[in-house]
């Protein structure tokens, strides 16, 4: 059997998936229930993307309307450093948005800002994953420092859009161990 499947088949899923406003919809209502109103017009696509060079680039960014600002990455191995990405991806998306809206953060007229949200969605075995990171608390032993970030981790096998993605790895990461890299693979996970 020949490996065919994809390396990162399953970050390819995540960002195909949630390009399609129709899912990223509904990513959007898993993470705010109460916002009843919200149209797939007012979502933003916001992503980092560097086609042609190299730079940091996350899994999913967007926006809805002018108040808030989402960053979402998947991870199938835990690791705290996805704090530091995180903040990354935040500082590089608010870059370009000040970019984008012609706003000087040189000038006297103060900034203004989208409101952060930072997510993992979290599709490995759980075991000692929190339900929150903080940058302070993780490296520096909780100590008041001058930068705060706080991230959510989402896991789980709900019925909702994200619970559904995480079943879809779980599903791939247990065919692959039997058939590898195959067509098969696909097949079964499917």
């Amino acid at each position: 059997m020949e490996d065919i499947t994809k390396g990162k088949i399953k970050d390819s899923v995540f960002t195909d998936l949630f390009r399609n406003k129709k899912y990223l919809l509904q990513l959007y209502q898993t993470l705010h229930p109460e916002d009843k109103e919200v149209t797939e017009n007012q979502l933003e696509d916001i992503t980092l993307k560097h086609i042609m060079v190299d730079g940091d680039y996350n899994d999913m960014g967007f926006s809805v309307g002018n108040h808030l600002l989402i960053l979402v990455e998947s991870q199938s191995t835990w690791s705290y450093n996805i704090m530091i990405r995180a903040l990354m991806y935040m500082i590089q998306t608010y870059h370009d948005y000040f970019q984008r809206t012609g706003q000087n953060l040189y000038g006297s007229k103060k900034v203004t800002l989208l409101k952060p949200e930072l997510y993992v969605i979290f599709t490995g075995d759980r075991k000692a994953v929190p339900d929150r990171i903080s940058l302070s608390e993780e490296f520096f032993q909780g100590e008041d420092v001058s930068i705060e970030a706080k991230v959510k981790v989402l896991y789980g096998e709900s019925e909702d859009i994200i619970g559904q993605y995480i079943i879809f790895c779980k599903v791939y990461n247990k065919q692959r161990k039997k058939f590898g890299r195959t067509e098969k693979t696909i097949n079964e996970t499917i």
